[in-house]
């Protein structure tokens, strides 16, 4: 299973989805560039989209530069050296520091992020959703951006829904578990088809659903 790191391996995970499931040029054909949107894999990719749950971009962007100023560093070793104290006078929440104290637990216990990108989707999805605090939103942005899993598909996602419905011509979004079961097709590239869905949603619907930048 190769993760997803460059353009070149969009265009390969493409052209397989499009051996799969032919009637897929609707969306591709429609969807243009298909942006990378990789983020940082590890410790401090998955601290970063915690710290950015349930509050604006600029809130965010403030919290993690005092969390990095307080840390010099957001690393598991280092955030297990602070004080709740310290760390909920940033900004953090109870529930958001936490969570990032448990996933520094796991780390350090054993839990490699890095390597999450190279087990099947629900291997990964299973050890991320281990960690107490998160949740299936997290570990699924996670998989897709930072950890670059190749076969990550969000059925929950609206965005999704509505790109497929529009692109396929249905009258109604399909629901979770029938999108789960629809996105099946495309495996071992569903990473790809999201990334195309969410393209399509961008050009064609002339909205942004994407989850992060």
């Amino acid at each position: 299973m190769q993760p997803i790191r460059d353009g070149a391996d969009i265009e390969r995970a493409v052209a397989d989805i499009l051996r799969i499931d032919p009637e897929f040029a609707r969306v591709i054909d429609h969807a243009g560039p298909i942006p990378l949107r990789h983020t940082q894999a590890g410790y401090r990719g998955l601290a970063a989209i915690i710290v950015s749950q349930m509050v604006s971009r600029a809130s965010a962007d403030a919290i993690w530069a005092r969390l990095e100023e307080l840390t010099g560093g957001v690393q598991p070793d280092v955030m297990l050296a602070h004080e709740v104290a310290a760390l909920r006078g940033i900004g953090l929440s109870g529930a958001k520091e936490a969570t990032l104290r448990r996933l520094a637990e796991a780390c350090r216990d054993g839990l490699d992020l890095e390597t999450t990108a190279y087990l099947t989707a629900e291997e990964a999805f299973s050890r991320l959703r281990a960690v107490k605090g998160i949740g299936p939103w997290t570990a699924e942005v996670y998989l897709l951006f930072a950890a670059g899993h190749p076969d990550v598909f969000p059925s929950g996602d609206v965005a999704l829904q509505a790109a497929f419905a529009h692109a396929y011509g249905l009258e109604a979004r399909p629901t979770e578990k029938e999108f789960r079961a629809l996105a099946n097709r495309w495996q071992p590239c569903r990473s790809i088809a999201a990334r195309a869905l969410w393209a399509y949603y961008a050009r064609v619907l002339r909205r942004n659903g994407v989850p992060v930048a």
